[in-house]
């Protein structure tokens, strides 16, 4: 009876681990099979089966006629692109025989994710809302308290993601930080002719853009039950954030967006 050599038991670990780092990182399915694939192949299976739902990872090996499967429990650790890009640069050097099974197990431990400062996050953050409510047809008074608004509310989200606090709790609150710092300083005589699309770009920090282009595109490429899961948890966090708008509002009879 043939059984699996400790080759493929340590090619099987690295193949799920470079997945699992994709997977928790915002990569989206069609990425993370055909890497892990390639991957497994480059470091010498004969072939690489892989089957990705939202919260776990099913992946088997087969080597000289042999079957290895493992399976790891997926936890969502942000989108980060630092990690998804490094993970295919370990996978591109392995293709070429730049890096051997060893080298490949401590690239992949050594790879961490790249966090920014968090002054240089809310700086760029305001900025852009601020340019969006420019854009948009709001004047330079309507430029300022969105950058105003925006920046609070980003600063208030890194905080409560800091504490590991429910992400469908911490759009509902800085849904309502922004609102209410952006209604309330269109009270202010200085802002009392300024357009209420300051209001509305002041949250446009909480548009979960990336999981719904990643939504679309695991059910366009055929991971149906993948995608149809990251876009309910992107309509969970568009609820949580009109769940703020509308209490921020309410609270502080604030003028409507119209």
């Amino acid at each position: 009876m043939v059984s699996e050599t400790p080759q493929q038991r340590e090619i099987t670990r690295l193949c799920i681990q470079c997945a699992l780092m994709l997977l928790q990182h915002g990569a989206e399915s069609t990425v993370v099979e055909q890497l892990s694939s390639r991957f497994g192949l480059a470091l010498g299976v004969d072939s690489v089966e892989s089957s990705i739902s939202a919260n776990a990872i099913v992946l088997t090996t087969i080597m000289n006629g042999h079957c290895l499967t493992s399976t790891r429990k997926n936890v969502d650790r942000g989108i980060n692109m630092h990690v998804v890009t490094e993970v295919q640069h370990v996978v591109i050097m392995a293709e070429h025989k730049l890096l051997d099974v060893a080298g490949v197990e401590k690239r992949l431990t050594g790879i961490k994710p790249l966090r920014y400062p968090r002054w240089l996050v809310v700086t760029i953050v305001a900025l852009s809302c601020g340019c969006f409510s420019k854009l948009n047809g709001g004047g330079w008074d309507a430029f300022v308290v969105t950058m105003l608004a925006s920046g609070v509310a980003m600063y208030v989200r890194q905080v409560l993601t800091s504490r590991h606090l429910n992400p469908l709790i911490n759009f509902c609150i800085t849904a309502f930080v922004a609102t209410s710092v952006s209604g309330l300083l269109l009270r202010v005589p200085t802002f009392h002719q300024t357009s209420t699309v300051a209001m509305a770009a002041s949250v446009l920090l909480l548009v979960p853009g990336f999981p719904l282009i990643n939504a679309v595109a695991d059910m366009f490429k055929g991971h149906v039950n993948t995608g149809l899961a990251r876009w309910a948890v992107a309509s969970l966090l568009t609820l949580a954030t009109c769940i703020g708008v509308v209490a921020a509002m309410a609270i502080w009879g604030l003028r409507t967006w119209a």
